[in-house]
């Protein structure tokens, strides 16, 4: 087992490990945010045939050569087209057709006056302009026609791919499956949120943050309760979660004498992969595969920040490359740190950080204290700012990475535009 990875070492060797779900087939209006596993192929052509662009009416361009305001033109209006409807017949020389947005236009017209360069008449139409070629046609198949690949797989399925899917009459779709986790809190001081904590009793919150960001991926959590501080308990709750994908455990990985997750994680057939990721916070983090199965095991560290972090950095690029995500990671941009911000060298940090838009770009605040222990510098900011291994200082205005958390800073209250 390999100790003391750095974070790109670390998520270097939890990709690597990480398989890709199989597919599942889901109804196409249930399919929004997730991936897909198949090529759609279209088997129809849409439009269909050539179409009307606007309310009008369908004229030969030849009859209509010089037509102006000035030199309007008249036509006899001799048959309707609505839309869902069919031409009676082809139209003739020196006739016109009254013609609905989406109508098909008819055999013989090869162009479509809108109504506002017309009287509008009824029987007889004043045409006040000469129209270009094709003007307000639209072609057959001009959005796609049979036989076009028109969504690849790996592709996250939106608003506009639903109703691609809904044009050429598909109803179901293979997407990725959901990889389901198992989420795993341990100590004798912890106690459910509902319950008193007092006497030195602490409310596991640590089970609640990860099954919230299992959601937001998009994985299904699966709660497994508080184990007591005893390798029996550890493993009887451990064994429970086996049929997961994932199993995530924050009930303490770390060197302490009541840290049994270690022990426990080799009984129940476990290999790791590593232990320990030169960071902070969330140095102890463990890695593993259950044997034979290849259940991504997760070790996290207790402290509820470094938790929440830890399934930033391995976790959720793991969830992701399981539901068929091509880009794993949180998007990273650049900010000017608004304070100087002091460590020891050795350890990669991520410093909690508050954003501001200004006219000369983002700036980075740390978002308070940088405690393991304060949950609520992650609600204060909106990105983690990366601090590298071996720096042992950055100065105020220096230019920083900061990873995204809260993708909504983003939103904008004015137009922009």
């Amino acid at each position: 087992m390999r100790q003391g990875l750095t974070v790109e070492e670390a998520q270097d060797v939890i990709l690597e490990a990480t398989p890709i779900l199989g597919a599942e087939t889901l109804s196409a209006s249930d399919s929004a945010g997730r991936v897909l596993a198949e090529p759609v192929v279209s088997a129809r052509r849409h439009p269909p045939a050539d179409c009307s662009a606007m309310d009008g009416y369908a004229v030969r361009r030849g009859d209509l050569i010089g037509a102006s305001a000035a030199a309007p033109r008249t036509l006899p209006v001799v048959f309707e087209v609505p839309a869902g409807g069919q031409a009676e017949r082809p139209l003739s020389q020196g006739e016109a057709a009254r013609i609905f947005t989406g109508a098909p236009l008819p055999p013989g017209a090869d162009a479509v006056v809108m109504q506002e360069d017309t009287d509008s008449g009824a029987a007889r139409v004043e045409v006040r302009i000469e129209p270009a070629a094709r003007a307000h046609v639209r072609d057959a198949g001009e959005d796609f026609d049979v036989g076009d690949r028109l969504i690849e797989p790996g592709v996250v399925l939106g608003a506009a791919h639903l109703g691609v899917l809904a044009s050429i009459g598909r109803t179901v779709v293979a997407v990725h499956q959901r990889p389901r986790v198992a989420i795993l809190s341990g100590g004798d001081e912890l106690v459910e949120p509902d319950r008193p904590a007092d006497g030195g009793r602490i409310v596991s919150s640590n089970s609640y943050t990860l099954a919230a960001q299992c959601r937001e991926v998009g994985a299904e959590p699966i709660y497994l309760g508080i184990a007591e501080d005893t390798p029996e308990a550890i493993e009887a709750r451990m064994r429970a979660g086996l049929g997961a994908d994932v199993l995530v455990s924050s009930a303490g990985v770390s060197v302490g004498d009541h840290d049994h997750v270690r022990d426990v994680l080799e009984k129940v057939g476990c290999r790791l992969r590593f232990w320990g990721v030169r960071m902070k916070p969330g140095y102890p983090l463990a890695f593993g595969l259950i044997e034979p199965t290849g259940q991504l095991v997760f070790g996290l560290p207790g402290n509820p920040v470094s938790t929440a972090v830890t399934f930033e950095q391995f976790v959720r690029p793991a969830l992701r490359r399981m539901l068929g995500h091509r880009a794993v990671h949180r998007p990273v941009v650049q900010a000017t740190l608004t304070e100087d911000y002091r460590k020891k060298p050795g350890r990669l940090h991520f410093v909690r950080v508050a954003l501001e838009s200004t006219s000369e770009g983002l700036r980075a605040r740390p978002a308070g204290s940088q405690s393991s222990g304060v949950l609520t510098s992650l609600i204060r900011g909106q990105g983690l700012a990366v601090v590298p291994l071996e720096a042992e200082r950055v100065d105020a205005g220096t230019r920083v990475d900061v990873q995204i958390l809260d993708p909504g800073f983003f939103d904008a209250d004015e137009r922009g535009f």
